[in-house]
C-alpha cells in the first residue's frame, strides 16, 4: 500500500529497550567505565514486560536498559574525562617504558580529573530532594569511615568520608535534631529531623573487621564519590542555614580546653584540629552571634473550627520535641574508658548534656573524673572499687533508652551489675490489635504519668519475699473453686436422675405455673444487635469482587489477632519459666 513494511520486533515494545553491550557500543565505553557512569547519573536497568518480544524471540538471559536513558547519556562531558584519563594511562605507561622522568612529571600534573557538580544539581533540583535521599549517602560514608587503611579503598577516601560524617554529625548537635537512636546486631541507627524530613541512617560499631572477598569495592567505591560530593554540598547548606562557619570551626574558648600538652608531637595541625572536632564535645563558631531576644515570634491566627483539633495537635507535639530536646539539660556526664565513646558522646550532646572522659582515651576531654559536680557516671562493668556518693553510676543503655523514652528514667534499673530491660526500638508503632510487649505498656504509662514506679517496687519486694506462699494460697483458691464446681455439678445431675425417673413411672412432675415478671429491654443491646444484623444482611447482598475483598481483609484481622495471641502466649510461658527458675534458685539457695 504505502511505506515500508516493518520486520517482526522492530515496532512496539522492542523499540523502547536496548541490550547492555549494544549500550556499551553505541557509546564507545568499557565495561567497567559504562557501569561507573551509570551508577554517577542514576540510569539503572529496566526488566520489560514483555522480555521475549524485546529480546527478539530469545529467551537468553540480557540486561535491557530504557533506550532514552541511553540517549540521554550520549552527551555527557564525563565520557570525554574517562576518554582523556585512558591516553593519559597510555602516555604514562609509555613515558615509565622510556624512563622519561620529565615527561612522568608533567603528565601528572596533568592529570585529567572530573567534578560531580552538574550531575548533583541535574539529579537533585532543589535541596529538599536532597535531604530525602540522604540515607544511602550517610550510611556508606558512615561505612567507609570505619574501614581500616589497606590497599581495599583509597585513604583519601576514608579520610573524606569520616570528615564529612563528622562534619554532618556536628550540625544535628548544634541543631539538636536527633529524634530516635536503636542499638542493633548490624550497628546503630539514628534518626534526625532535617528541613522536617526524618533522615535515618546506620552507624557501625567501632571493630576490627576483616574485608569479604565476595564484595565488589570498585562499585561500593564509585557509589561513595558520588555520596561525598552531594553530602559536601548538602553539609555547606545545612551549616548555613544554622548561620554555622563552613569548614566548622571551634570557639576559641572550647579550643583553648581541648589544648593537649606538647601539641606539635601529638600530630599533624590538620590532624589535630580534626580530632579535636571529632570528639564531639565542643561547640562550633556561628558566623554571627545569635541571640535569643532578637528573635522573632511567630504570629498565631485564630484556627478555624475544622482544623482546630489538628492545630492544637501540632502544637502539642512541637511542644514534646521542644522538651526532649532539653532531656539532658543541666547533667554532667564522665564516659569511663570501656564505654563506646562517640555514640554517647554524640547523643548526650544532641540533647544539651556536658560530656566528658579520660584524658588517656581520646583528645577532647573537657573535665576529670574527680569533678564534684558530675551527675551521671556511665560504666559498663559488674562493680566499681571507688564510688562517689552525689552521682549515678549507670550503664549505658540508659541514656538510649531515656532518648526513645522522651523522659528521664528511674536509674535503678541500669545500675552496674543489675540485668538491664529490654531494648525496645522506637522505629516500631504498634497498631490497634498488635501485641504490645509489657515493657512497653508501661513506657507508655510513664509518658503519660500515670506510672510512678512505686506501686511495681512494692509489689515486687512482697513478690520476692513471699512468692511461695501467694502460690499456695492460690492453689487453694482453685481447689475450693474446683470442689464448689463439682458439688453444684453433682446436684443438678442428681435432681434430673429423680424427674426422669419419675416421668418413666407415669408419676405427675413436681412442676409449677409461677406468674411472669416483667422484664426491661435493655436498648443498647438492641441496637447493637440490629446493627449486626443489618452488617450480616449487608454482607449477603455483596458482589463477588467486593465479598472475595471483604474476605481478604477479615482473614487479615484475623491473622493479626492470631499472631498477637500467639505472641502473649509466648511471654506468658517465658515469664512462668523465669519464675519457676527464680523458685529453684531461691530453694538452691536455702
Amino acid at each position: 500500500m504505502g511505506g515500508t513494511e516493518r520486520r517482526k520486533y522492530e515496532k512496539g515494545a522492542a523499540t523502547n529497550y536496548i541490550t547492555r553491550n549494544k549500550a556499551r557500543k553505541k557509546l564507545q565505553l568499557s565495561l567497567a567505565d559504562f557501569r561507573r557512569l551509570c551508577i554517577l547519573k542514576g540510569i539503572y536497568p529496566h526488566e520489560p514486560k514483555h522480555k521475549k518480544k524485546v529480546n527478539k524471540g530469545s529467551t537468553a538471559p540480557r540486561t535491557f536498559y530504557l533506550l532514552k536513558d541511553i540517549r540521554f547519556l550520549l552527551h555527557e562531558p564525563i565520557i570525554n574525562k574517562f576518554r582523556e584519563y585512558k591516553v593519559f594511562v597510555r602516555k604514562l605507561r609509555k613515558a615509565y617504558g622510556k624512563g622519561e622522568w620529565g615527561t612522568v612529571d608533567r603528565l601528572k600534573e596533568n592529570k585529567p580529573a572530573y567534578k560531580l557538580d552538574h550531575v548533583i544539581k541535574e539529579r537533585y533540583p532543589t535541596f529538599i530532594d536532597a535531604v530525602r535521599d540522604l540515607d544511602d549517602a550517610l550510611c556508606m560514608c558512615f561505612l567507609f569511615s570505619t574501614f581500616p587503611r589497606t590497599g581495599k579503598c583509597h585513604v583519601q577516601t576514608i579520610q573524606l568520608c569520616r570528615r564529612l560524617t563528622v562534619e554532618f554529625m556536628n550540625f544535628v548537635i548544634a541543631s539538636h535534631a536527633l529524634r530516635k537512636v536503636f542499638l542493633s546486631i548490624k550497628g546503630i541507627y539514628y534518626q534526625a529531623e532535617v528541613f522536617g524530613q526524618p533522615v535515618t541512617w546506620i552507624m557501625p560499631y567501632t571493630f576490627a573487621h576483616d574485608h569479604p572477598t565476595d564484595v565488589d569495592y570498585r562499585v561500593m567505591a564509585t557509589f561513595t564519590e558520588f555520596y561525598t560530593t552531594l553530602l559536601g554540598f548538602v553539609n555547606f547548606r545545612l551549616y548555613q542555614s544554622l548561620n554555622l562557619l563552613y569548614p566548622p570551626k571551634l570557639d576559641d574558648s572550647s579550643e583553648a580546653e581541648l589544648k593537649v600538652a606538647k601539641e606539635d608531637r601529638y600530630a599533624m595541625d590538620s590532624e589535630v584540629y580534626m580530632e579535636k572536632l571529632s570528639a564531639l564535645s565542643a561547640s562550633v563558631i556561628r558566623a554571627v552571634s545569635f541571640n535569643e531576644e532578637d528573635s522573632a515570634e511567630v504570629d498565631e491566627f485564630p484556627a478555624e473550627e475544622e482544623n482546630a483539633a489538628l492545630v492544637e495537635q501540632k502544637k502539642k507535639e512541637q511542644k514534646d520535641i521542644e522538651a526532649q530536646k532539653k532531656l539532658f539539660e543541666g547533667l554532667k556526664f564522665f564516659l569511663n574508658r570501656e564505654t563506646p565513646r562517640e555514640p554517647l558522646a554524640f547523643v548526650i550532646r544532641c540533647f544539651g548534656g556536658q560530656v566528658s572522659w579520660d584524658k588517656s582515651v581520646c583528645i577532647g576531654a573537657t573535665y576529670d573524673v574527680t569533678d564534684e559536680s558530675i551527675t551521671h557516671q556511665i560504666v559498663d562493668r559488674p562493680t566499681l572499687e571507688k564510688q562517689v556518693i552525689n552521682r549515678y553510676y549507670v550503664q549505658p543503655q540508659w541514656v538510649f533508652d531515656c532518648v526513645n523514652a522522651k523522659i528521664l528514667l528511674p536509674v535503678e534499673d541500669y545500675f552496674p551489675g543489675v540485668v538491664l530491660p529490654p531494648h525496645l526500638s522506637p522505629f516500631v508503632e504498634e497498631k490497634e490489635g498488635d501485641y504490645i510487649p509489657p515493657e512497653k505498656l508501661k513506657l507508655l504509662a510513664m509518658q503519660k504519668g500515670e506510672f510512678t514506679g512505686l506501686d511495681e517496687k512494692d509489689s515486687g519486694g512482697e513478690d520476692d519475699e513471699g512468692s511461695s506462699e501467694e502460690d499456695d494460697d492460690d492453689d487453694d483458691d482453685d481447689d475450693d473453686d474446683d470442689e464448689a464446681m463439682d458439688e453444684d455439678d453433682q446436684e443438678e445431675e442428681n435432681r434430673l436422675k429423680v424427674m426422669e425417673k419419675q416421668k418413666a413411672q407415669g408419676k405427675k412432675l413436681n412442676v409449677k405455673v409461677s406468674a411472669g415478671s416483667v422484664k426491661m429491654e435493655d436498648k443498647a443491646r438492641a441496637a447493637e444487635s440490629e446493627k449486626n444484623e443489618e452488617k450480616r444482611l449487608a454482607i449477603m447482598m455483596m458482589k463477588k469482587k467486593e465479598k472475595y475483598l471483604y474476605d481478604k481483609i477479615q482473614f487479615g484481622k484475623k491473622r493479626k489477632v492470631r499472631e498477637a495471641n500467639k505472641l502473649a502466649a509466648k511471654r506468658l510461658a517465658h515469664d512462668e519459666a523465669a519464675k519457676t527458675a527464680k523458685k529453684k534458685a531461691k530453694k538452691m539457695k536455702k
